[in-house]
C-alpha cells in the first residue's frame, strides 16, 4: 500500500508556548505512604502520589479570541484543579480541554517546540524545522517560515532530544486579550510524584548505644514526563484530599530506573511551616526523570545517643464491661517472640518513612540489622524502630495462682515468666503486661520491681545472664464495686 505525504504551506493557527526565561518550574511535592510508586518495577504511571506544578510559559497573544496549546503535561493530572492565568493581560480563559496523550503520541507531543525531521519510508527526508504540533498530522515549521504538514512519515528524528518525553496536551481558548507575548501562570495537580524519609543508622559497636544518622528525601517520579532544573519543596504531614486520584491509562515505558545516587546539595533545605504541615525546600535545582527514585539529604549526618532494648509484649488487653472470673481466659501462644527495638530522640522534625538499621560486622560490612516505618515525629520527640525478633532470647509463662469470688468481688492471679538467653553475653528484658481480668487492679508482689507502672499496665526489666535464664514472678489483685459492673 503506497503512502501519500501531503506538504503543505501554511500558517499555524494556534498558539504554542516556550517557557519563560529564567522562570524554573516548581514543584510542590506532597508526602507519599504507598510504596508502589517508589519501586523500581512496574509502569511509568502511577495513580500514587501528589504533587502541585507551578509553571510559567510565555504566548505570543494575536488579540481577541485566540486557541492555545500546552504540550507535555503530566499523564495524571488533575485537569478540574489545573489553573492558567495572565496576570498582565486582560485574558480570559473560555474553555480548556486536556487530551491524554499516550505511547507514541505522547512521546511526539513532547517534541513539540524541538527541531526534529520528518524521514520517510525510503530514509529520505520530508520535512525539518520546529515541531509546531503532533498527533494524527504533523506540523513542521521550516527555516523559511513556512509551515508542512506531514499525514504519512516513517520516523521522526529530534536533533535537540536526547530522549522522548510522555505527556498530555493542554487545549485553551481565551478571549479579550491585547495582542503581545504575555507570561502566564500555569498551576496543577497530579499524580505520579511524592516524596518520604529514608533514613539510615549506623550503630557504632561497644557497650553505650550510640549510632550515625543520615536523612535523605526520596522522590519518585511516575507522572509519565521528566522534569528537568526543577524547584522542590516537599511537604511534610497530612494533608486531606477528598477526591481520588485520577487513574492514568497505563502504557509501555522504560523500566524504572533503579534509585538515583544522592544529590548532594551546598546547604540544607530551608524548612518553614504551611498551616499546621512543614516544608522543605531544596536549595538547588534537580532532575527527576520519568520513573527514576531520586534522594537528597534533607539534614548532615550526625551521631545521636540511643537505646537498644528486647521486649516481650503479648498485646493482650483488656476489652470486657464485666470481670473475667473464669480461671482460662487464653494464654498468649507458646512462642511469643521477643522483639529487639532501637530508640532514638529526633534531633529535628522528621519525616514519615523508613530507618534501615545497620551495624558494621567483623568483616568490616555495613550489614541491615533491620528495617522499620517511622511516622511524622517532632523535634525531641521519641522514635523506636522495630528490628525483628531475637533469636537467642525466648520466653515462657505460666499461670502459678487462682482464686476469684464475685460475692467478695475480687480475683488473686499468680504469674511467672521464665527468659531464656541462650547467647553469650547478658541481656535486659522488659516485660509489658497488661492485665487483662478487669479494669482496677493492684500488684500484691513481685520478685522484680515494676519500673513502669500505669493504668494501662506494668513493665519490668529483667537481667538474664549468657547462656542461662531469669524469673519474673508476679501476682495481680483485681477489685470492684456493685455500681462498676453494669
Amino acid at each position: 500500500m503506497s503512502r501519500r505525504i501531503l506538504v503543505l504551506a501554511i500558517a499555524s493557527a494556534v498558539a504554542f508556548p516556550a517557557f519563560a526565561a529564567g522562570e524554573r518550574t516548581s514543584l510542590t511535592l506532597y508526602r507519599a505512604d504507598g510504596d508502589q510508586l517508589f519501586a523500581t518495577n512496574g509502569d511509568a504511571v502511577s495513580a500514587e502520589g501528589y504533587a502541585v506544578v507551578h509553571e510559567r510559559r510565555v504566548f505570543d497573544l494575536k488579540g481577541g479570541t485566540q486557541d492555545l496549546a500546552i504540550d507535555g503535561l503530566p499523564s495524571a493530572l488533575d485537569s478540574e484543579a489545573l489553573s492558567l492565568r495572565f496576570p498582565d493581560k486582560d485574558t480570559r480563559v473560555v474553555s480548556q480541554r486536556l487530551l491524554l496523550g499516550q505511547g507514541f503520541d505522547g512521546a511526539v507531543a513532547g517534541l513539540v517546540g524541538r527541531n526534529v525531521t520528518a524521514i520517510g519510508d525510503g530514509g529520505q527526508t520530508i520535512a525539518s524545522g520546529v515541531l509546531v504540533r503532533g498527533g494524527d498530522a504533523l506540523v513542521i515549521r521550516e527555516a523559511s517560515g513556512q509551515a508542512s504538514l506531514i499525514r504519512n512519515y516513517a520516523a521522526l528524528r529530534a536533533a535537540d532530544a536526547t530522549d522522548f518525553a510522555r505527556g498530555s496536551t493542554l487545549q485553551v481558548r481565551v478571549a479579550g486579550s491585547a495582542a503581545g507575548s504575555s507570561t502566564a501562570h500555569l498551576d496543577y495537580p497530579t499524580s505520579g510524584l511524592g516524596w518520604r524519609g529514608a533514613y539510615v543508622a549506623t550503630l557504632a559497636p561497644g557497650d553505650t548505644c550510640k549510632m550515625t544518622f543520615d536523612a535523605a528525601a526520596s522522590i519518585a517520579n511516575r507522572s509519565g514526563r521528566d522534569w528537568k532544573d526543577v524547584s522542590l519543596k516537599l511537604v511534610s504531614g497530612d494533608a486531606n484530599r477528598a477526591k481520588s486520584a485520577p487513574q492514568p491509562k497505563m502504557f509501555m515505558a522504560r523500566a524504572a530506573a533503579a534509585p538515583a545516587p544522592m544529590a548532594m546539595m551546598d546547604a540544607a533545605p530551608q524548612q518553614a511551616t504551611l498551616g499546621d504541615l512543614r516544608t522543605y525546600t531544596l536549595p538547588a535545582a534537580v532532575d527527576l526523570p520519568v520513573g527514576s527514585v531520586t534522594q537528597t539529604p534533607l539534614y548532615d549526618s550526625r551521631t545521636l545517643a540511643c537505646e537498644r532494648k528486647a521486649v516481650y509484649d503479648t498485646g493482650i488487653r483488656y476489652y470486657n464491661s464485666r470481670p473475667r472470673l473464669e480461671r482460662d481466659i487464653g494464654q498468649p501462644p507458646e512462642g511469643t517472640p521477643i522483639v529487639s527495638t532501637v530508640g532514638f530522640k529526633a534531633f529535628d522534625a522528621l519525616p514519615a518513612g523508613y530507618v534501615r538499621v545497620l551495624t558494621v560486622d567483623r568483616d568490616g560490612n555495613a550489614e541491615l540489622l533491620g528495617e522499620g516505618r517511622l511516622d511524622d515525629t517532632p523535634k525531641n520527640k521519641d522514635a523506636t524502630i522495630t528490628l525483628g525478633n531475637a533469636f537467642d532470647l525466648t520466653a515462657k509463662r505460666e499461670q502459678t495462682s487462682f482464686t476469684a469470688s464475685d460475692t467478695e468481688r475480687r480475683i488473686d492471679e499468680g504469674t511467672r515468666i521464665v527468659l531464656t538467653n541462650a547467647g553469650d553475653t547478658k541481656r535486659t528484658v522488659t516485660l509489658r503486661e497488661h492485665p487483662a481480668r478487669w479494669r482496677a487492679w493492684t500488684v500484691v508482689s513481685s520478685s522484680v520491681k515494676p519500673t513502669k507502672n500505669t493504668p494501662d499496665g506494668l513493665e519490668f526489666d529483667v537481667d538474664v545472664p549468657a547462656n542461662g535464664s531469669a524469673t519474673l514472678d508476679y501476682t495481680l489483685r483485681y477489685t470492684w464495686s456493685p455500681g462498676d459492673v453494669k
